[in-house]
């Protein structure tokens, strides 16, 4: 899971830059960016959410995969993350509208929009609230796509373990701070998870919305890649009084300790959702 600082973060321009540095040249975002976008049914669409969409790696599958005619609203709280964006994804398809994913229904007009996907982040939001705002933004029939990480929603796939060949990356960065450094951050006084099934679907029924479909997935990649995706500022662990300098410098630490093409796998919780009404198709 991510610090616990991470939400207030995410508008610095070096995380932006790392980010966005990261989706180039790692396949994490893009997949599960791509996964999202196919499971939205897009063949016929023709304005899209790209929701929390940051540096436009999602909004970007969702330009790939739907019909030329589509438009994409790229909403995002953090102006730093879009003007990042904006450098590299370049498209007169694409809109980039910097607001908090809870006022997203004041962002779409008023007949409303084919579907609306988010990839990564909807933890990071009031999900009671954005639940809401996201059916009163879909049409008829709509869909809502979107996944959390395993963490978050207390899932695993059976994969992750099987693949593990030694210590975790984050294991090995606790050990290493523990024994290099005296000042160290209280357990968290609750390790349950935040967003799970339950507590979704329980949500998503509550604002008018239907899950028609859930799944555990698996993102494959590597220790190289965990070691990337962890010097990114809001990614940096561990949590706690520690400057980016010092969560750097036990990553280095930690990784030297590993093979960097050992392979890991990190879960998510995919959930496909739609608001009632006009053609009921399967996912």
């Amino acid at each position: 899971m991510a610090p616990h600082d991470a939400v207030l973060g995410w508008d610095e321009y070096a995380t932006a830059e790392a980010y966005a540095a990261f989706t180039r040249e790692y396949p994490m975002y893009s997949a599960t960016s791509r996964d999202l976008a196919h499971r939205a049914g897009l063949a016929d669409s023709e304005l899209v959410v790209d929701l929390c969409g940051g540096v436009g790696a999602t909004a970007r599958a969702i330009l790939d995969l739907a019909p030329r005619q589509v438009r994409v609203i790229s909403l995002d709280s953090a102006a730093a993350m879009q003007r990042v964006g904006r450098r590299t994804l370049d498209d007169p398809r694409l809109s980039w509208i910097t607001a908090p994913a809870e006022n997203l229904s004041r962002h779409v007009p008023p007949a409303g929009v084919d579907a609306v996907v988010c990839n990564s982040a909807i933890w990071k939001t009031h999900t009671p609230t954005v639940f809401a705002a996201v059916r009163r933004a879909l049409r008829p029939g709509g869909r809502f796509v979107f996944n959390v990480g395993g963490g978050f929603a207390g899932v695993r796939h059976p994969d992750e373990l099987t693949a593990r060949t030694g210590p975790s990356l984050n294991t090995l960065i606790s050990q290493i701070a523990a024994r290099d450094y005296v000042c160290l951050p209280a357990p968290a006084a609750d390790s349950s998870p935040s967003l799970p099934l339950e507590t979704i679907t329980k949500q998503l029924t509550a604002v008018g919305m239907t899950v028609l479909a859930t799944e555990i997935t698996a993102q494959r990649s590597t220790m190289a890649e965990k070691r990337a995706w962890l010097s990114i500022p809001v990614f940096a662990r561990p949590a706690g009084d520690f400057t980016h300098a010092q969560r750097l410098k036990i990553l280095q630490s930690a990784y030297a300790l590993t093979t960097p093409d050992a392979p890991t796998v990190t879960s998510w919780l995919v959930v496909v959702a739609q608001r009632p009404g006009g053609t009921q198709c399967p996912p």
